[in-house]
């Protein structure tokens, strides 16, 4: 574990995955496990006791690594791009599950169309977590981890409700943006919901900061690509220290909605912590909005009923 140091100047050793609780007996889903920090996460719960599903789109990768882990794993197939593959993997699905673990997503791609004719970005990083979050809820006895990111807060973000796909106006950076300010609205919306209906499950979130993997090598622009390998070589911590929000939402006891990333400048590196969000991602009212949107376009509801209420006699 890396060593940091208090107000005091005296050293002190900051949270690391070798803290992580006794997780024997739980059994967790981390879509994107194939590699980044999604790798690092399954590896560590695994380490932990848990039993690890690695959600991927591409079997055999997902296969070659679960290989590199310890522990308990099996690898199912899921194409977050396409929402049937989404609902047979939930349908597939038969027993509790303790943390349900959405990493998966793609980063400032050129324009393209998931399955379903949705926008990538928005359509894989928001509407495939969010069907998938909703057809595996009754199952879930803990907690939903939805990896976000400081993207969220890009040229003041916005989610584009009169034009979710970008047809308009699109670009990658604007895109990307948008789908990392769905992941914390969703979060906010979520929460509200399981607390509304009782449930003990909770909804967090968690982003990386600045972590070296290789989600940045397809982004459309080459410099930018450049710039990025020059940033993961030089300035980003490693994927290992990226996993560590992610982890820490997924296993320590924090409220409901909670935000994680680490505490370093900016929030681009270091052990991590409880962050700020944007106002944009504090929108109650817009939290709503892109719940009812993202019902009607995948078909997948919340499928909780509010706790009754208690009558005075």
């Amino acid at each position: 574990m890396a060593e940091t140091k208090n107000v005091t100047g005296t050293k002190k050793t900051a949270w690391g995955a070798s803290r992580l609780p006794d997780l024997t007996g739980r059994t967790a889903v981390v879509t994107g496990a194939n590699s980044g920090i999604g790798l690092r996460a399954a590896g560590a719960l695994a380490g932990a006791g848990a039993h690890v599903v690695f959600a991927v789109r591409d079997p055999q990768r997902g296969r070659a690594a679960a290989a590199t882990v310890n522990g308990s794993t099996e690898v199912r197939r899921l194409d977050l791009a396409d929402l049937s593959s989404v609902r047979e993997f939930a349908e597939a699905w038969d027993g509790p599950l303790s943390l349900l673990i959405n990493n998966a997503g793609v980063m400032m791609l050129p324009r393209q169309r998931t399955a379903d004719g949705f926008e990538m970005q928005f359509g894989t990083n928001h509407l495939g977590h969010f069907a998938l979050t909703n057809l595996l809820l009754p199952y879930v006895t803990d907690r939903v981890v939805t990896v976000s990111s400081t993207a969220h807060r890009w040229g003041g973000a916005t989610i584009h409700f009169d034009d979710l796909n970008l047809t308009a106006d699109y670009t990658p950076q604007r895109a990307y943006a948008q789908s990392k300010l769905a992941n914390l609205l969703f979060t906010l919306e979520l929460q509200r919901r399981l607390t509304e209906a009782g449930s003990p499950v909770r909804a967090l979130a968690a982003h990386p900061g600045y972590a070296a993997t290789n989600l940045q090598s397809h982004t459309a622009n080459p410099v930018a690509r450049a710039f990025m390998r020059l940033g993961n070589r030089f300035f980003a911590q490693d994927d290992r220290a990226g996993a560590l929000p992610t982890l820490y939402a997924a296993t320590q006891d924090l409220p409901g909605a909670s935000y994680v990333g680490p505490d370093g400048m900016a929030e681009m590196r270091g052990a991590p912590t409880l962050v700020g969000r944007s106002t944009a991602a504090s929108d109650a009212v817009a939290a709503r909005r892109l719940w009812t949107a993202s019902e009607d376009l995948t078909g997948a509801t919340f499928p909780l009923t509010p706790a009754p209420v208690a009558v005075r006699e």
